[in-house]
């Protein structure tokens, strides 16, 4: 069945996917996006469809919309964004998510919170289950995301017990592919860009800490089946691949797949980033019957692909804090 559907962050790199996917299947689509990290090109090729619609919003405002469901997957993502201005950042966590749990409840709408494997912090479990609480410090750099992520699932559950709003949550691993915003400040953007410019690629610390990369499509694929999911499964449910590389692993590959002569550099490991990180998906395997399917070779190589047919110059850094 045809449905309206509200996507916030629409057009950023992952919203953006999840708008295309949407239109192609048909729904009416609205894109709600303020546009601090994303691009409107990457939704320009969706303007002249019938069933998309594009609205520049900042979701810590109100808004008075009518649709069946919402993907709340609005908020920066990575440390140099999300501390570029920390009080907004955990205002579009919170604030964000009661303007659209509102909505949710006035229209009776489905509403799919995109939570984050930082909930977990620097995890004392591995990998992590659901089940896990998460080691954060609550007052470290990196709280206005980890904790604001946090208050938003608690909201969402909230909500849900108090007011029967039907919710879903889903924690995101590191995602990567086509599409990233080459500024983003996320590790596989900084490694290809920096090994397709030649220049030397940044670990912090001894590169030995770990990460899972879980590639676009696959984790798209995961979001939409747990949105259609079944009805008694409101999550809070692991997205990620569980493959788990070092970073100096990643960074090697990146050099090899992009076939670049770029050295290794080592910086100070910043305060409170997390040792290890891989997902438990076994809820996400038991109740969605999903799991990842692209490798990370295979993935780095089509995203290296798609960064050398980009113009870095049509890019602008979101923030100062990009490296």
């Amino acid at each position: 069945m045809l449905k309206r559907i509200l996507v916030t962050g629409g057009a950023g790199f992952l919203g953006s996917h999840l708008c295309e996917r949407l239109v192609d299947e048909g729904h009416d689509v609205i894109c709600l996006d303020n546009f601090f990290t994303s691009q409107k090109t990457n939704v320009v090729h969706l303007l002249d469809r019938p069933n998309f619609e594009l609205i520049r919003h900042d979701i810590t405002l109100p808004i008075h919309l009518e649709v069946d469901q919402i993907y709340n997957m609005a908020c920066p993502a990575a440390p140099g964004h999300y501390q570029y201005n920390p009080i907004k950042t955990i205002k579009t966590s919170v604030l964000g998510s009661i303007n659209m749990l509102g909505i949710a409840k006035r229209c009776g709408a489905r509403i799919l919170q995109a939570s984050t494997s930082e909930v977990y912090g620097d995890p004392e479990v591995h990998p992590q289950p659901e089940t896990y609480r998460g080691c954060v410090n609550p007052i470290g750099p990196r709280a206005c995301y980890d904790e604001g992520k946090r208050v938003a699932e608690t909201l969402f559950m909230d909500y849900h017990r108090s007011n029967r709003v039907d919710i879903r949550i889903v924690r995101i691993f590191n995602t990567y592919g086509p599409r990233m915003h080459p500024y983003d400040g996320r590790v596989v953007s900084n490694f290809i860009r920096q090994a397709l410019n030649g220049e030397s690629i940044t670990i912090f610390g001894d590169g030995q800490q770990t990460r899972s990369f879980c590639y676009r499509d696959d984790l798209v694929d995961a979001i939409i089946a747990m949105m259609n999911g079944p009805k008694d499964f409101i999550g809070p449910v692991n997205i990620g691949n569980q493959g788990e590389f070092t970073i100096r692993e990643l960074a090697e590959l990146v050099i090899e797949l992009s076939g670049s002569g770029s050295q290794l550099v080592r910086k100070p490991l910043p305060p409170d980033d997390p040792t290890r990180r891989q997902p438990d998906i076994t809820l996400a395997r038991k109740h969605l019957g999903w799991e990842p399917k692209i490798s990370l070779r295979d993935g780095l190589s089509k995203t290296i692909e798609w960064f050398k047919t980009i113009k870095l110059s049509d890019y602008r850094p979101p923030t100062p804090n990009y490296s």
